[in-house]
């Protein structure tokens, strides 16, 4: 059994990982001090300080909590979903509702600091890199699986399409910012309508495959 100072220790972590994170969907991972936190959690610097060793280890442990975020929110709900193509439409569904939930203000921490730190060398953006390729890998999966459902084509590059899918939701995010969600939603609809739909095989809307 964990000490009781163990346990209130890490729910008062939890806490400012979270307001963190809210602030760093706002603001921006490179916009998070030590000094802002502690006021957004009514903490005293050192407080908050005692829990991150420096604002590095509180920039990685936002990234972390984003990650975990993504993945109780797009991924977890879409395993429920029938696999191949089913499952792959349902991540990507999921991720657009995450999307547009995030709205014109606020983005995804990893997606922001991706753009922040894409040319500082250092352990932020080496976290950033093995999320955005461990994101990349789980679609290929997910795209792979569909493929040997036989719902997409047979002789695809899961990869490859992994990509084109990451690089239609990473435009998704500007479009979203630039021209409203009305607009941003229906050209990634379309998009994904035209990708997808030249791949499906007849297999894909049969509902006992």
């Amino acid at each position: 059994m964990k000490p009781a100072h163990a346990s209130k220790g890490a729910a008062t972590r939890e806490v400012i990982v979270a307001r963190a994170l809210e602030i760093s969907a706002e603001r921006g991972l490179d916009a998070l001090t030590i000094g802002m936190l502690a006021e957004a959690t009514g903490m005293s610097k050192s407080g908050v300080f005692a829990h991150f060793g420096s604002r590095e280890d509180l920039q990685l442990a936002v990234l972390d909590g984003a990650a975990r975020e993504f993945t109780e929110q797009v991924f977890v709900p879409a395993l429920r979903e029938r696999r191949g193509l089913p499952r792959l439409l349902a991540i990507l569904e999921r991720w657009m509702q995450r999307t547009l939930a995030d709205g014109i203000r606020r983005a995804c921490p990893i997606g922001a600091a991706a753009v922040e730190f894409d040319d500082r060398p250092g352990p932020v953006r080496e976290r950033v890199l093995g999320y955005v390729l461990h994101l990349r890998r789980e679609v290929a999966r997910a795209v792979q699986i569909a493929i040997e459902q036989e719902h997409l084509q047979p002789g695809l590059d899961a990869h490859q399409l992994a990509f084109e899918l990451h690089a239609l939701m990473t435009a998704f995010v500007l479009e979203l910012k630039l021209f409203g969600p009305e607009a941003a939603e229906s050209r990634v609809r379309s998009s994904l309508a035209r990708i997808l739909g030249s791949l499906a095989t007849p297999a894909a809307a049969s509902p006992a495959h």
